[in-house]
């Protein structure tokens, strides 16, 4: 019985062979869920495109590195995340400290996003500063822990925790508004 780790494996070991057609059939496989990382994050169609096409090509020249400690499309969604975070650095859109601020977060009790419309959640995250967009979509959406996020953001575990909390509270206040 073939484990989750194991998924694809004969597409991956020809794909590392150099086989055009086996990584053509992996791209078809990821290129949805992977585009739809990339837009989540970066916001742009045009951007998530050139973003998609980097990763693939990366991942098909590190193929060898690909060692099956995890699934082949958990570390191709790696690969998207980081080229997603570092596309969004270099057009210089900041996450700060919450230090770096005069606002700090109150004991306010929170809402329940459960009852709130999805439609009007996934406006409101829209509408978030991209930092807080980032953060919101990298706990919330893509599973990260803010130990995982402060890696990829290159920032602490306490920034993470703390821009998620704000990020979380900034779109209650857009949720309530639409």
């Amino acid at each position: 019985m073939e484990t989750n780790l194991l998924i694809h494996k004969e597409l991956v070991e020809k794909s590392k062979k150099g086989d055009r057609n086996a990584q053509f059939q992996l791209y078809k496989l990821y290129v949805n869920a992977m585009y739809n990382v990339c837009m989540r994050l970066v916001g742009s169609k045009e951007d998530a495109e050139d973003i998609l096409q980097d990763s693939f090509v990366k991942a098909f020249k590190n193929l060898h590195s690909f060692r099956y400690e995890s699934t082949f499309g958990s570390w191709l969604k790696k690969i998207v995340v980081n080229k997603s975070i570092n596309f969004l650095k270099l057009k210089k859109i900041p996450i700060t400290a919450i230090e770096n601020h005069e606002y700090y977060l109150t004991n306010e009790p929170t809402q329940n996003f459960e009852e709130q419309d999805i439609k009007k959640i996934k406006k409101g995250i829209d509408l978030l500063p991209n930092g807080f967009k980032q953060i919101i979509t990298l706990y919330l959406i893509e599973g990260y822990d803010h130990a995982e996020i402060g890696e990829i953001l290159e920032i602490t575990t306490s920034t993470s925790k703390s821009q998620y909390h704000r990020a979380k509270k900034k779109l209650i206040e857009i949720i309530n508004t639409l």
